[in-house]
């Protein structure tokens, strides 16, 4: 018996579980088929960042989410005399929401996976091991190990760094792997209590200890080449790592204890055909930099709007080509930023971290407040892709600033109000999907009939930005179709966002990434510029 979908997701992650999420919500038949027989319940990931929370509240499952965070956790560098290294703390709110979160993942992928519940067209089947995948003309048949087969348009394999799907295929995965293993130890009945994370970078031995949601504390250890598995079940071995930690390790409640290992991996492609790769089976990367599921979310939500445009038939095939255009530079700039991370706080050559030391100590005032607010992580910032880059504009009715042009960013969420003056969050007052965003004009004015026309088959949103003084004068004005929103003022708002550009409009992607920007009179012409980027059909 074949059963038929329009996209068949390998593995039952939180990658694979978050593009179910997205696909069923705009009505694509999705199937995630995962060889294990339930969730995984061991926590991998222990941090949530505020791109992850804006695609939980893009799918519609935030408030779900965040009673299993920790908001804005601060993060402790110390070195082998517990002295603070570096400081993380960012306290900004750019996307909406904190930029650093503990989460318990377990608890999140149970979240999504219960968010699949809302849509009739997504199915996750558990036991369900996929052993080959063979492309056709119009698309791909997947045998299952009990010998049912699966046909769909496309498959997204999502199941783990040692995908199956990735070396059936044949594909690289180039980078390094540590010599070293690590442990995870998690304890319920937190015996700490704080709050905050630290991450030890001692040559004796280089450690972490996170505050988890729920009273869990995480510690992780590096492992020498001549300790194993075996020595991490002895109980005497465990409790000698956690003897300068605690007070007394033996009454401690242990969850569980893992043995795991640093890689640092990129696939050479994160597409070939009808079959994408996503999450930890395109890339890996060590665990303090804290960007592996992230990074694994960011994948999902640039490909679900993609395969839902494709499968639609509002685009090309043609599309699907820009995930990895857009994701694998900003992949490979993560996997080096953790790598450089990793080597830093886990080196135990005395003399090397002794130099870390002395670097850090005398590092200026404007060096640990980048620190804090973690400037070391980069943004996603396409230059390639969905995006179309418009040369500054030089009209004598600008003052002429040289500011850096933001299309291939991501767009902010800051509060705003909506035509009854209700204030909320940018994305929940516009609604989802492709938007376009203009500053107190009505975005009609300057748009043709085909441009609309194109837009509404899209369903995109029209959003007229006005100062909240404006907003019931401007809703009473408001052409039908159009979302008009009351502006709230101040260093965080939109008009703030506007004066500091040279631009009237925005054209917003489902991803909340900005397509381009422009005046006010070039939006039509620049949409359609938009559109031969997307492959709109």
């Amino acid at each position: 018996m074949t059963k038929t979908c329009d996209v068949l997701v390998v593995g039952a992650g939180p990658v694979g579980l978050t593009l179910a999420n997205l696909l069923g919500q705009q009505g694509v038949d999705v199937l995630v088929a995962e060889r294990e027989h339930e969730l995984i319940d061991y926590p991998r990931a222990v941090g949530i960042d505020d791109e992850a929370l804006r695609a939980m509240q893009t799918a519609g499952l935030v408030e779900e989410v965040l009673p299993h965070t920790i908001p804005d956790q601060k993060i402790y560098m110390v070195n082998g005399d517990r002295m603070i290294l570096s400081e993380v703390n960012p306290t900004t709110r750019e996307f909406g929401w904190p930029r650093r979160n503990g989460f318990v993942q377990p608890l999140v992928d149970q979240v999504l996976l219960a968010g699949l519940d809302r849509f009739p067209n997504a199915t996750a089947r558990f036991g369900a091991e996929v052993t080959d995948l063979v492309e056709e003309a119009d698309g791909v048949l997947a045998t299952l190990a009990d010998g049912e087969t699966v046909r769909a348009r496309y498959v997204v394999a999502a199941e783990g760094g040692a995908s199956p799907t990735r070396k059936r295929l044949g594909i690289s995965f180039e980078g390094e792997t540590r010599p070293s293993d690590g442990i995870v130890i998690d304890v319920a009945n937190d015996p700490i209590g704080t709050p905050h994370a630290v991450f030890g970078g001692d040559p004796a031995r280089s450690y972490a200890s996170i505050a988890l949601p729920h009273g869990i504390r995480r510690w992780e250890f590096t492992l020498f080449e001549d300790e194993t598995e075996a020595d991490v079940g002895n109980d005497e071995f465990v409790f000698g790592l956690l003897a300068p930690h605690v007070p007394d390790p033996s009454t401690l409640d242990i969850i569980r204890r893992r043995v795991y290992r640093h890689h640092a991996r990129v696939a050479g492609r994160f597409r070939q055909g009808r079959i994408l790769l996503a999450g930890d089976a395109a890339h890996v990367m060590p665990v303090v930099g804290g960007q592996g599921w992230n990074s694994g979310i960011r994948d999902a939500f640039n490909l679900g709007w993609k395969l839902a445009a494709v499968v639609k038939g509002l685009a090309t095939d043609g599309l699907l080509d820009t995930y990895e255009t857009e994701r694998l530079g900003h992949v490979a700039q993560m996997v080096a930023v953790s790598l450089g991370m990793a080597k830093e706080m886990t080196d135990h050559d005395p003399e090397k971290a002794a130099e870390r030391d002395r670097i850090a100590a005398n590092r200026t005032p404007e060096e640990r407040e980048a620190q804090k607010r973690q400037a070391f992580k980069p943004q996603p910032k396409f230059d390639e892709g969905v995006v179309v880059h418009t040369p500054l504009p030089v009209f004598k009715s600008l003052p002429a600033r040289d500011v850096p042009r933001l299309a291939g960013s991501i767009f902010p969420q800051p509060q705003a109000t909506d035509a009854d003056g209700v204030e909320m969050l940018l994305d929940d007052a516009t609604g989802q999907g492709w938007r376009i965003l203009t500053w107190n004009n009505d975005p009609t004015a300057f748009l043709s009939t085909e441009r609309r026309a194109t837009l509404d088959r899209l369903g995109a949103r029209l959003v007229q930005v006005v100062p909240k003084a404006q907003l019931p004068w401007a809703r009473k004005q408001a052409t039908p179709g159009v979302t008009v929103l009351g502006d709230l003022g101040g260093e965080a708002s939109l008009q703030a966002w506007f004066d500091a550009r040279p631009v009237g409009a925005v054209i917003l992607r489902p991803d909340h990434v900005i397509a381009a920007e422009c005046l006010a009179q070039e939006l039509d012409d620049v949409l359609g510029k938009v559109f031969e980027a997307a492959r709109i059909a």
